[in-house]
């Protein structure tokens, strides 16, 4: 995707989440670009019908997730997105998905290089490169690392609308 594109994508995409969130997720993603990474925000609200596709389909282990929320009003709040690599978007680097999570973590943030399926292992070494800041570390990353969300709100709490702890 060309510059232009890319940068206008992310703004439409931001638009599409929660202000605060939206705030933080700018500020990863300027980490990102200091380090010359071409981060590219893929999704961010997603439709209920589209949710329970990723949900039938394996691509999301829950019905109603934070790329699902909104406001009261129901306008587009998202409290998730998907941050894929411009340069890579279909095969992002370990080095990218570290930065990426190393980012998250410094504004607030999680992301899904951490999870694993039941079977799996814990992803310890990941996890201690990130708490490192060490993208070059050689690691396995888990099943959804380009997914950014929020911490400190529930899943129950963003179905409701209860943002208060973003406020």
């Amino acid at each position: 995707m060309k510059e232009d594109a890319r940068k206008q994508r992310n703004i439409d995409r931001l638009r599409e989440c929660h202000p605060k969130f939206a705030t933080l997720l700018q500020n990863v993603i300027n980490d990102m670009e200091k380090q010359l990474f071409r981060p590219r925000i893929q999704d961010a609200w997603r439709s209920k019908e589209d949710q329970l596709k990723a949900f039938k389909t394996h691509h999301s282990d829950v019905e109603f997730g934070f790329h699902n929320a909104t406001g009261p009003a129901g306008e587009k709040m998202a409290l998730a997105v998907d941050v894929l690599d411009d340069d890579n978007p279909l095969d992002s680097a370990v080095r990218y998905l570290l930065a990426l999570a190393i980012a998250a973590r410094n504004n607030g943030l999680t992301t899904g290089i951490l999870w694993h399926r039941k079977g799996q292992p814990a992803l310890v070494e990941a996890e201690a490169a990130i708490a490192a800041g060490n993208i070059d570390a050689k690691v396995h990353v888990g099943w959804d690392p380009t997914h950014v969300e929020v911490v400190g709100v529930s899943l129950a709490e963003a179905k409701r609308g209860d943002f208060s702890d973003l406020a």
